[in-house]
């Protein structure tokens, strides 16, 4: 049922990338957004060798681009060594058959790719019946095609359908009965979970947060002097990660938890959640940022939303710039009067502008060089006193 997986033993796999520019996004963003598909990529072990974008008002609904642009990508795939064509958005079932047709080549859209990853990426057992509960989920709805080459094979008197039609119904109630049981051993380790969570204990719980590949896991090791695995890859870590932390005197629960990202597949959301119940449940969130990234303020927005839609978005909140040893910017000339950009503005710059107005302490660190940790480590001592305080009102003997 299931395609056979491109193999990921090393990136010798090529693949092309493809984005429609909307009137909601501009060539800058489109690049940005291909940059993080060529990103999510490279995770998965494929090379991208060039990119295409095509300016439309709405994606076409048979093969998502236009005639036009279809003919340039089939010429550029008749002379290169391409295996994979990606597109940045999702495609529907229809669009991703006409798609093969049309190249002759594998075709992944950005939902599929991440379930891909996420795939690769699952270690324990929790994961991997997440990630298949949402691979399941995602190609319940794809079925149909799959068995055209029967459609035209009917069967004797009195049959209403082809063979094609009644494969298409087994495989769909094998799935549906395939989601139905992960969906329960989902619920029984959800349970032990939970009860973990109680054994824990009332100690005040933190929840590191943020876009992917924002440096959470190094943040993380860096607190708790632990060794949780951190790699310059995105969706390094799925599985939640627990420690104990310990600042001066005071003790309290750090949990690292998988990144967020644009366009995250709604299955996915809807299958981890229980592994985000450790943001939920947490009393205070770290909110990581990369800093050196161009798209910082949207990966900003990104976090809240996701935080939003999943009963996360009121807790207090630590904004935490991270990576302030890879920050670069463009100092403009005196005589430069076009109108100044992010690029233009420099840490100060940015420390002392939009960030006054933001109600949450920020602070700005880099936890490669572990530079300006000590600010950091106050800050967090003295939120999470505060909260032990108002938890504890007659243990205040232990500050």
């Amino acid at each position: 049922m299931k395609p056979v997986p491109i193999s990921t033993a090393a990136p010798s796999h090529c693949c092309i990338l493809v984005g429609v520019i909307n009137k909601l996004q501009d060539d800058g963003m489109s690049k940005e957004y291909l940059d993080e598909l060529a990103f999510l990529a490279e995770t998965y072990h494929l090379k991208t060798i060039k990119s295409f974008t095509q300016k439309l008002e709405k994606p076409d609904k048979a093969t998502f681009i236009g005639k036009g642009k279809m003919n340039e990508i089939k010429e550029f795939v008749k002379e290169n060594l391409v295996d994979v064509v990606i597109f940045d958005d999702e495609l529907s079932p229809s669009q991703q058959r006409n798609l093969e047709k049309e190249f002759g080549k594998k075709i992944l859209d950005r939902t599929t790719l991440i379930l891909e990853i996420f795939e690769q990426r699952a270690q324990t057992a929790h994961a991997k019946t997440q990630v298949q509960l949402a691979q399941l989920q995602y190609m319940l709805p794809r079925l149909t095609g799959m068995w055209t080459h029967l459609e035209r094979q009917r069967g004797g008197t009195g049959t209403r359908g082809g063979a094609g039609e009644k494969e298409i119904e087994t495989d769909r109630r094998i799935i549906r009965d395939k989601i139905a049981l992960l969906k329960e051993r989902l619920r029984d380790i959800d349970k032990q979970m939970a009860t973990q969570r109680k054994s824990r204990g009332e100690m005040i719980r933190v929840a590191l947060v943020g876009y992917t590949n924002v440096g959470k896991s190094t943040i993380m090791n860096l607190l708790s002097k632990s060794n949780v695995f951190a790699e310059n890859k995105l969706f390094a870590t799925l599985d939640t990660t627990v420690r104990k932390v310990t600042i001066d005197n005071l003790f309290f629960l750090l949990s690292d938890t998988v990144g967020f990202i644009r366009k995250l597949p709604t299955q996915l959301v809807e299958s981890f959640k229980s592994t985000l119940d450790e943001v939920r449940e947490a009393d205070l969130l770290i909110h990581v940022v990369d800093i050196s990234h161009k798209n910082f303020e949207e990966h900003i927005n990104v976090v809240k939303q996701t935080l939003q839609e999943i009963g996360g978005g009121d807790k207090p909140c630590i904004l935490l710039f991270n990576k302030t040893d890879a920050f670069t910017y463009t100092q403009k000339d005196e005589d430069d009067l076009t109108p100044t950009t992010r690029e233009n503005l420099s840490l100060d710059d940015i420390k002392n502008t939009w960030m006054k107005s933001l109600n949450n302490p920020c602070l700005f660190i880099s936890a490669q060089d572990k530079d300006n940790i000590d600010e950091f480590r106050k800050t967090l001592y003295d939120m999470v006193k505060e909260l032990h305080v108002k938890r504890y009102p007659y243990n205040n003997l232990l500050y």
